[in-house]
């Protein structure tokens, strides 16, 4: 034990060593080995990784295997698994005999595992620290200083949120827990949903709810209701925000979520006046008006009230970045929580290096490259709005296809999911005949089949199905629901 401690303080009178504790590892090590319960204090927040000394990290990870198999841990069964020599006057077994001895108790054992923990990230901060500074001094003409700070930025969010700023491959068997521990989650949750449910009953369904780490890009045309879906959405999930704090002092979302909005066309203001028609079931233009009567004013003010208390967070700066929104975006995960987050729209944005803005194509690959690490990054569903070319009107068949995406084949190859919005009301409300002639007649049957009907066609899907979801449009509060479908109605007597 002493001669790893006193090879360090001799190597600390020559140079400045990473911060450490050699012997709070040898403590927690030897804790672990005299009673495996140790082992579950601290297996939630500490890694291999986080140990200083390679031979502790070993020890470490061997122990994580062998006590996660159901099997005993100690100085015999660990020994045959590691080097027969640690040092030239020192065997393993001797070295492994004396961490039992002198080993600290289980219940101090989660605070020997903090302190490792706190000096891991120490020296992840430094390292973040210098390679900052040594960018700062030789940075080349690309690397502007607006830049090196998204950069760092990133880094110390990966650092605040990971506990670790690295990267580089993982087992395969901690992505299957990842799997199970999501799908235990979705089968304890109402309704089965493994992802952020919208409220759009038949929409979950068909998605299993908004998945964490996708990029779900929602297109349509103007006027066919995309910012008012995707306010409905934010709305829903905000609304349905739930939390329970962890063991670490952590909030985690147990329900709905907290949201994100970037509203890049709209600002804060119009967007709140909007969210507030759709939900206080109020015309947005009455609002603007004042033609309100009291009974009204009353539900706005009930409404504003429960809105006011929601985790919904714009930001209506306009003409930004796609790594000014991405930063933006972590501060906001790690200042107030992150659950999804609403882009409006795709367009609006600008690419970040002066090659792409040159250039509208590549600019736009940046953008939904960016869009699709970040949601990566902060592990929640990115909805991006985006335009849908012209070319529709053209065809007799309004629907919309993969190929009207605007711009760039980019959007449909880095999107997980697109949705098109398609109201035929609206075409067809343009084409009324004549009064009194039989194609009056067969038009106003047709109007009465779409009245109030939207149609939101999934024409991609990574995980899923393809498909057209049916929901309800009230346009005079320009807000989508559930439609009442015939085989959910009760049975009715002739």
């Amino acid at each position: 034990m002493a001669e790893i401690a006193r090879l360090h303080s001799a190597e600390e009178k020559s140079f400045r060593l990473a911060p450490h504790n050699v012997e709070a590892e040898q403590a927690l090590l030897g804790a672990i080995l005299l009673n495996n319960d140790a082992f579950y204090r601290v297996s939630d927040f500490l890694e291999p990784e986080h140990f200083y000394e390679p031979i502790h990290r070993d020890i470490y990870e061997l122990v994580g295997k062998i006590i996660r198999a159901g099997k005993s841990a100690d100085p015999t069964t660990i020994k045959t698994h590691l080097p027969d020599q640690l040092l030239p006057e020192m065997t393993m077994a001797q070295y492994l005999a004396r961490l039992a001895a002198e080993a600290t108790t289980v219940i101090n054992a989660a605070d020997y595992g903090q302190a490792i923990y706190d000096l891991a990230i120490r020296r992840s901060l430094i390292l973040v620290g210098e390679e900052m500074v040594s960018e700062a001094y030789e940075s080349d003409v690309e690397m502007t200083p607006v830049k090196q700070i998204e950069k760092v930025e990133g880094a110390l969010f990966q650092l605040a949120e990971k506990g670790r700023y690295d990267g580089g491959f993982q087992a395969f068997g901690t992505a299957l827990q990842a799997s199970i521990r999501m799908a235990g989650e979705a089968y304890q949750r109402d309704g089965g949903l493994s992802g952020i449910a919208t409220a759009l009953d038949d929409l979950d369904r068909q998605m299993g709810g908004l998945q964490r780490s996708d990029l779900i890009v929602l297109a349509g045309r103007p006027a066919m209701g995309k910012t008012s879906l995707v306010t409905n959405i934010a709305f829903n999930v905000a609304k349905a925000y739930k939390s329970e704090v962890q063991a670490d002092g952590h909030l985690k979302t147990v329900n709905g979520g907290v949201v994100g909005f970037f509203s890049l066309e709209m600002s804060s203001e119009q967007l709140a006046t909007r969210i507030l028609a759709e939900q206080a079931e109020v015309s947005s233009s009455d609002i603007r008006r004042g033609k309100i009567h009291d009974s009204q004013f009353t539900k706005l003010v009930d409404v504003s009230n429960m809105m006011s208390v929601m985790p919904l967070y714009i930001d209506d700066t306009g003409g930004i970045s796609v790594a000014q929104l991405a930063a933006r975006a972590r501060r906001l995960k790690r200042q107030k929580g992150l659950d999804c987050l609403i882009v409006d729209y795709l367009q609006l944005l600008t690419g970040s290096s002066k090659a792409s803005s040159q250039n509208r194509v590549q600019e736009l690959t940046e953008i939904t490259t960016t869009l699709k690490a970040l949601a990566k990054e902060l592990e929640v569903p990115v909805i991006a709005l985006s335009q849908l070319s012209r070319q529709v009107e053209s065809r007799d068949d309004k629907h919309p296809q993969l190929a009207d995406l605007r711009e760039s084949g980019s959007i449909e190859q880095d999107a997980d999911v697109v949705l098109f919005v398609y109201r035929e009301e609206y075409y067809l409300k343009n084409k009324e005949p004549k009064e009194g002639t039989p194609e009056h007649l067969a038009w106003q049957s047709e109007m009465e089949k779409v009245h109030g009907k939207a149609e939101v066609i999934i024409a991609k899907q990574r995980h899923g199905p393809t498909g057209t979801v049916q929901l309800s449009f009230e346009a005079q509060f320009t807000r989508f629901g559930n439609l009442a479908r015939a085989d959910y109605l009760p049975e009715r007597m002739e």
